[in-house]
């Protein structure tokens, strides 16, 4: 594997593990899940071509689409997730890589992905 692939690799997990969303959830989830994971992967292509900030706006935006998810389904869930996805757009005016990447690291939790994230380089 290249150390670009290597480094799409935790996006593109994340995509996948979004399934177990649409299992968990059901019928409601799949519009929702294949958006964001076109948006994950759209995100994949930008990184693959040095756009870090074009590929961490897009995931943003597809980590507040999973909060808006969990929000119609369970406030609370979607209340913890927009705070989530607010701490995330925080750090990453900041310039706070390392928080940047702790809150994708519990939105992909949250989405269902057990997995620890092995390739930490964001």
């Amino acid at each position: 594997m290249t150390s670009s692939a290597a480094s799409l690799e935790p996006l593109l997990k994340f995509a996948e593990a979004l399934g177990e969303l649409e299992v968990v959830i059901g019928d409601q989830a799949k519009p929702v899940v294949a958006q964001v994971r076109a948006r994950l992967i759209e995100a994949a292509a930008s990184r693959d071509r040095g756009d870090i900030v074009g590929a961490l706006d897009i995931i943003r935006h597809a980590m507040e689409q999973l909060a808006s998810l969990a929000g119609q389904l369970d406030p609370t869930e979607g209340m913890m997730m927009r705070a989530i996805a607010e701490r995330f757009t925080q750090a990453l005016t900041a310039g706070d890589r390392g928080t940047a990447k702790q809150a994708v690291d519990v939105m992909r939790r949250r989405a269902g992905d057990k997995k620890d994230d092995e390739n930490p380089d964001w």
